[in-house]
């Protein structure tokens, strides 16, 4: 399974390239609008620290408007993944920009049905947000499995990609469903590493290696 990290901070994405084992971004206007200067700066830099896909999301909300946007995202860097809202514009878009061999990552997405449509326009990512449907006492996770069902029934080769993470929990429940990718905050990222048991182990393995030099 790739790991993305969900941030627009340039150094919480450095940190996190350090480690080996990051393979892409994913940033939304409420990301990009926390960090200073330009957004399209901002992710031009990003791009620069990151070889995999980064997705940058459009703010239009027409067909027409969210292509011309896409267009102009797109001059920023080569790695640069165009991110749409799930809405029949959304969808059309999609349609249009993948014909154009622009890679898209549909976002926003609750349903199975959505996913269905996603992949049938052609999508590179498809984003099921499983934090956003837990909050309202759905199983988002559920909705990551029912969607590789359906994907695994047709041969569609949109890339599960995890959003919306809340806690390791769903990363682990991600890779036992067998996504293609999970995106999540730098705590959560962080959160990974840690154990108790590493950290008391750890403790005592250089504890007792103190004794021997006394």
């Amino acid at each position: 399974m790739k790991f993305f990290i969900d941030t627009g901070n340039s150094e919480e994405i450095r940190e996190a390239a350090e480690l080996g084992l990051l393979d892409g971004v994913t940033t939304n206007p409420s990301l990009l609008s926390k960090e200073p200067g330009d957004p399209y700066e901002n992710l031009k830099q990003i791009c620069a620290i990151v070889d995999g896909p980064v997705s940058a999301e459009v703010i239009a909300v027409d067909k027409d408007g969210m292509i011309a946007e896409a267009r102009q995202l797109t001059r920023i860097a080569e790695n640069i993944v165009i991110k749409l809202p799930t809405t029949r514009e959304g969808v059309k878009a999609c349609k249009t920009l993948t014909e154009d061999g622009v890679k898209v990552n549909m976002t926003l997405v609750f349903s199975p049905m959505q996913a269905l449509l996603v992949a049938k326009a052609g999508a590179t990512f498809v984003s099921p947000f499983v934090g956003r449907l837990d909050d309202i006492s759905h199983d988002g996770m559920e909705l990551v499995s029912q969607i590789g069902r359906i994907y695994g029934n047709y041969g569609y080769e949109t890339e599960i990609l995890v959003a919306s993470v809340r806690h390791p929990l769903h990363v682990v429940e991600a890779a036992l469903m067998g996504a293609d990718i999970c995106t999540m905050p730098a705590k959560v990222l962080e959160q990974i590493f840690n154990h108790p048991l590493t950290d008391i182990g750890l403790e005592k393995f250089l504890s007792d290696w103190e004794k021997t030099k006394q």
